[in-house]
């Protein structure tokens, strides 16, 4: 079994629901937590956000934490599932913000850079990862740390 289809187990066993804001993986994760049927009983909800003015319209995200730290950082990151887990009062919610490549690197960021927001029964954490490889691969490896964070969280 490997970790998404564990993660699965866990949340229809405790009853936990999830939702998702995804900007850098454009709906993959979403994608991944739907693929097996009957999850409709866990999953809830997915924003993609991709451009600025989406988080600031659909997650409340505040244009001022864009400008001073960048969409790409743990701030937003943290503004983004606050957001999400405002408007789907779920267990679990995921934001994701990034730069998948192969353009769109700045000075301190380059290509590879994700940052990540989850909160997991109301508490909120963030982490900042930096992924190797094309984008293709920046995507997966963003929507696997994803998960796995959520399934050490939840193991327990």
């Amino acid at each position: 079994m490997n970790k998404l289809q564990e993660l699965r187990k866990i949340l229809i066993e405790r009853g936990l629901n999830i939702s998702v804001a995804e900007s850098c993986t454009g709906g993959m994760l979403a994608q991944h937590l739907t693929k097996y049927p009957g999850s409709s009983s866990y999953f809830d909800r997915g924003f993609i956000t991709y451009t600025n003015q989406s988080k600031i319209d659909e997650l409340g995200v505040n244009s001022s934490a864009i400008d001073e730290f960048g969409a790409v950082s743990l701030e937003v990151a943290s503004e983004m599932v606050k957001g999400v887990n405002k408007k789907s009062k779920t267990s679990i919610s995921i934001a994701i913000t990034g730069i998948a490549g192969p353009g769109g690197a700045t000075i301190g960021k380059p290509v590879g850079t994700v940052c990540f927001g989850f909160i997991v029964n109301g508490e909120l954490f963030a982490e900042k990862k930096l992924f190797s490889g094309d984008r293709d691969l920046i995507i997966q490896s963003s929507v696997n740390f994803a998960i796995e964070c959520i399934f050490n969280q939840i193991k327990i």
